[in-house]
C-alpha cells in the first residue's frame, strides 16, 4: 500500500458531560490525544457534542409557550454553548496545533454575529494547524430542534485538503439533502464526514448511499446519551431523569467505502475509538465508471447556486 495515498481516520463516539461545556471540551480534548496516539489525521467527533443535544423538548413539553420550565432549561443551555470568539475552542485548536491532528466536532454555537443569544448546531472543521478553518451552521434543524436551534446558512459549506483526500461534512439529517450534497461534491470531497446525535437507525442505511452516489469515503459519527449520562447537579435534574429514557442515542458510528461497501459496521452502546485507514487510489479507481461532479455531470442542463454569505441582520459602514 501507498502511504502516501492513505490516512487515518478516528470515529469518536463518546457521551458528553451532558450541558457542561468546560467538561465535555476537556474529555474530548483527551480523546483527541488518544486519537493523535493511534497516528490519526483525523478526528470526528458527533454532532451537538458541546455540551449535548437537547433531549429534553420532546420529553418534556418543549412546544409549551412561555413556559418558565423550557425557558430556564434554555438558559443554561444558551450559558453552556459555544462562543467561538470568546476562545471556548481554544484547548481543542492548541491540541490540534501540538499532535497535526484535524478534528470535526459538533457544538451548539452562541454566535455573536447574530447578537449571542441564538444557538445554531454548528459543525466546526480544525485543520492540522490547530486553525479552525470551517463552522458550518445546519440549515435546518429537524423536528422538536427548531425550538432550540435556529436556521443555519451556507457559510460553512466548505472541503478541505486533507493529505490526498477532499474532507467536507454535514450535520444529521442534512445529509439526505440532495443539494448540500451536491454543493460539497462540486468543490471535489472525496471523503464525507455525517455527524449526527446518536442512533444507527439514521446511519445504517444513509451512510452506505452517500458512499455509493458519491463514489466517496463516508464516516458517520454519532454520539452516546444514556439517562446515566444526566448528571444530578443540572437545573431541574430530577424531572430530566425521571422523563429520560434508559437509552436516548445508541451511537451506530461508521464507515462506508467509495462501492459503499461496509469497513465499519455501525457499532452501538459504548463509548470508543475507531481507526480506520482510507486509501485514496479507491476513490480513482469508482470514480472511472461515475463521478457526479465530473464526466457524469451535464453542466450545461443542471448547475447548483449556492450562497455563501454569512447571513447578519445588519451591515455596519462606518
Amino acid at each position: 500500500m501507498n502511504r502516501d495515498s492513505t490516512i487515518k481516520v478516528g470515529l469518536a463516539q463518546i457521551a458528553p458531560v451532558w450541558l457542561s461545556r468546560a467538561k465535555t471540551l476537556e474529555k474530548i480534548g483527551a480523546w483527541v490525544e488518544s486519537a493523535a496516539d493511534e497516528g490519526c489525521q483525523l478526528v470526528v467527533f458527533g454532532e451537538a457534542l458541546v455540551p449535548g443535544y437537547p433531549f429534553w423538548v420532546e420529553r418534556t413539553d418543549g412546544a409549551r409557550f412561555e413556559s418558565e420550565l423550557q425557558k430556564s432549561l434554555y438558559s443554561h443551555y444558551v450559558s453552556q454553548s459555544v462562543c467561538i470568539e470568546d476562545g471556548d475552542l481554544d484547548d481543542i485548536c492548541r491540541v490540534a496545533r501540538e499532535r497535526s491532528v484535524a478534528v470535526y466536532l459538533g457544538t451548539i454555537e452562541r454566535a455573536s454575529d447574530r447578537g449571542g443569544h441564538s444557538l445554531y448546531c454548528s459543525m466546526v472543521y480544525v485543520d492540522q494547524r490547530g486553525v479552525i478553518a470551517s463552522v458550518h451552521r445546519k440549515l435546518m434543524p429537524t423536528h422538536e430542534e427548531r425550538l432550540v436551534w435556529a436556521i443555519g446558512d451556507g457559510n460553512g459549506l466548505r472541503t478541505h485538503e486533507l493529505g490526498p483526500f477532499t474532507v467536507g461534512g454535514l450535520n444529521c439529517w442534512e445529509n439526505w439533502l440532495p443539494l448540500a450534497r451536491a454543493s460539497l461534491y462540486s468543490q471535489g470531497e472525496d471523503l464525507h464526514v455525517a455527524i449526527w446525535p446518536g442512533n444507527d437507525r439514521n446511519t445504517r442505511d444513509v451512510t452506505r448511499f452517500i458512499a455509493r452516489e458519491s463514489r466517496s469515503f463516508v464516516v458517520s459519527v454519532s454520539g452516546l446519551m444514556r439517562r446515566q449520562d444526566i448528571p444530578a447537579s443540572l437545573p431541574h435534574a430530577e424531572l430530566l431523569i425521571d422523563s429520560a429514557d434508559a437509552v436516548m442515542a445508541n451511537g451506530g458510528s461508521c464507515v462506508a467505502s467509495p462501492t459503499g461497501e461496509w469497513l465499519l459496521e455501525p457499532v452501538i452502546d459504548r463509548e470508543l475509538l475507531q481507526v480506520v485507514e482510507l486509501d485514496h487510489r479507491h476513490v480513482l479507481e469508482e470514480r472511472q465508471s461515475l463521478d457526479v461532479a465530473g464526466h457524469y455531470s451535464r453542466p450545461d442542463v443542471t448547475r447548483l447556486i449556492v450562497n455563501r454569505k454569512r447571513q447578519t441582520t445588519a451591515e455596519f459602514k462606518d
